[in-house]
């Protein structure tokens, strides 16, 4: 059970491991949501914060928790489109308002729609682009539909989405006043059903021999010591 920004990477792996992992990929909060309500899994990846609180509660096997590595909340436009200049607060300002449409992950449970709803009210240009919001589940989801889009769209979401969709290019991180990375985290879950496979996976999604996968899914990772 697996924020979406994960999902690539995930998947990735398990082909590089011929591993069959059965996923279910989403925003952070309903995941959340699904596993706290008792849905079961043999391994979760949220955020950090997320995980260390459930370490807290024994939720998670403490000593199985392992950082995947940060990403960026990001800007994306459509493939092949002009590429604006959202390198400042008045840059990103000036492309979100000429845009035709906005797209965003749901702006109460996905961590990038979460923070860029923020964005929008600290640019104080929400009441203005409001009617060309639109948001959806979770940010794969969002990147998938700006894709198919018309126009001159513009996407906010985690990099590591941007770059697994086919169709849409990354423009750049949120320029500083109102950047966001992530660190997200996987652990076992302590009524995991196979757990012992669980703690290799986890050992392989966080070790030393998916660093090279992680970085090319978009993952930003601390130099080896």
């Amino acid at each position: 059970m697996s924020a979406g920004a994960a999902q690539a990477f995930v998947g990735a792996l398990a082909a590089r491991e011929r591993v069959d992992v059965a996923g279910s990929f989403g925003a952070v909060g309903a995941m959340r949501e699904k596993f706290l309500s008792g849905e079961g899994c043999d391994v979760l990846i949220l955020t950090r914060a997320q995980i260390d609180a459930l370490a807290r509660d024994g939720l998670v096997v403490g000593e199985t928790v392992a950082d995947l590595g940060t990403v960026p909340t990001a800007i994306a436009v459509r493939a092949g489109k002009p590429v604006p200049d959202v390198s400042g607060e008045a840059g990103l300002r000036a492309a979100l308002l000429a845009a035709d449409a906005i797209y965003f992950p749901d702006p109460a449970k996905a961590t990038a729609g979460i923070h860029f709803a923020k964005v929008l009210d600290q640019l104080g240009i929400r009441p203005t682009i409001e009617p060309r919001i639109r948001n959806f589940p979770n940010g794969a989801t969002s990147m998938r539909e700006m894709a198919e889009a018309r126009g001159n769209p513009i996407g906010c979401t985690q990099a590591t989405e941007i770059l697994a969709t086919p169709g849409v290019h990354l423009v750049a991180p949120l320029p500083s006043g109102f950047e966001l990375e992530t660190i997200y985290t996987a652990a076992v879950s302590a009524k995991a059903a196979d757990p012992l496979r669980a703690r290799a996976f986890v050992n392989a999604l966080g070790g030393a021999s998916s660093r090279e996968l992680r970085a090319t899914a978009g993952f930003v990772l601390p130099p080896v010591r």
